[in-house]
């Protein structure tokens, strides 16, 4: 047999031999490159058909020993893939008779229970959710809602700021004004804008420098303080049962005139007077009022043509006074604990 044609064959026996000495992915890899890749052993023998007196028979060994030392290479292959996944396998195997870890459910804490719930009652009435920003400016913050530079009562409403012009709200009515000076053609609105607000205050049981707001907008033509009290007696009787009434009590707030204190009868003692209402049969909820028309007028309505009236509830009041929360700060400590008693209805 000619010389270079036992050279095909005995690389085949060779490579044959080195591949049965392999035990991992890496020692395959190494075969591969030095045997069968395309600078390979294997596949450089053809570099030599130029010297072969028979090509047909050195074409037809070199042939065969790639076909052969693949064969074994992909066999190999296959064992060392399947005994890598059996190891894995093995090393991951879960004991199915070990006791499971239980999966305390999660809940909703109160705040955002009440806030879905009046959101969607505002929402089946027509009104349109503006959560508006909680970084504002002055202007929308203050001096479009009827309270100018060095009013005093921005004493009880002292801020966070950022320089001269830029503050934390402290009110989401600021989403009132941009939704006011939005509206192209001066169209009603119905709206209202739940979100955060902050002010510089001593955090105590029944205070934080932040908390939440639900405050509503309605202007229209003709709207009066009897459009009001009734959607606020439907959002009382809503909130805290279908036998509370409301009673309003004048008071003062920059951006409505008139301005109103909103009560709601007392849902524990029934209006007979009670610890809860400190003997009243009364507890205070919101304050509202009808769109003060300096508001209007800076907003780009005609108070002569239009009217509104506006309305600001606490979100962190009504859930303790709908649910016994004795102080605020436990609506914001997420302690399981506390939240354990509250689901979605």
């Amino acid at each position: 047999m000619e010389e270079i044609v036992t050279k095909a064959l005995s690389l085949r026996i060779e490579a044959l031999e080195a591949l049965s000495h392999v035990q991992d992915e890496k020692g395959l890899e190494e075969f591969y490159v030095q045997y069968l890749a395309k600078k390979g052993l294997i596949p450089g023998l053809m570099t030599l058909m130029r010297e072969a007196q028979d090509k047909a028979a050195f074409g037809a060994a070199v042939n065969s020993a790639r076909t052969d030392v693949t064969a074994k290479y992909e066999e190999k292959k296959q064992v060392l893939a399947k005994a890598k996944l059996e190891a894995k396998l093995a090393s991951e195997r879960i004991d199915l008779t070990l006791p499971g870890q239980p999966c305390l459910p999660g809940r909703v804490n109160p705040y955002r229970l009440v806030i879905d719930e009046v959101v969607d009652l505002f929402l089946d009435m027509g009104y349109e959710v503006c959560e508006g920003r909680d970084v504002e400016t002055d202007k929308f913050n203050f001096e479009l809602l009827n309270v100018p530079k060095d009013h005093p009562s921005r004493d009880m409403q002292d801020t966070f700021y950022f320089g001269d012009d830029y503050l934390l709200r402290t009110q989401t009515s600021a989403a009132q004004a941009h939704k006011m000076l939005e509206m192209e053609r001066k169209r009603p609105i119905r709206m209202i804008a739940p979100g955060k607000a902050y002010r510089r205050d001593d955090d105590d049981m029944t205070h934080s420098h932040q908390f939440a707001q639900i405050e509503g907008l309605v202007v229209d033509k003709g709207i009066s303080l009897a459009h009001l009290k009734a959607t606020l007696e439907l959002f009382a009787k809503k909130m805290f049962g279908e036998k509370r009434e409301i009673r309003l009590r004048s008071s003062y707030f920059p951006f409505t005139e008139p301005s109103v204190e909103v009560d709601v009868s007392c849902f524990n003692c029934g209006g007979k007077g009670c610890a809860m209402c400190k003997g009243t049969g009364w507890i205070e909820i919101l304050g509202a009022g009808m769109v003060n028309p300096r508001v209007l007028e800076a907003c780009g309505y005609d108070p002569e043509e239009y009217s509104g009236f506006a309305f600001g509830v606490g979100v962190e009041r009504v859930a303790m006074l709908r649910y016994g929360i004795d102080d605020i700060r436990r609506i914001y400590q997420n302690d399981f604990r506390f939240l354990k008693p509250f689901s979605i209805k």
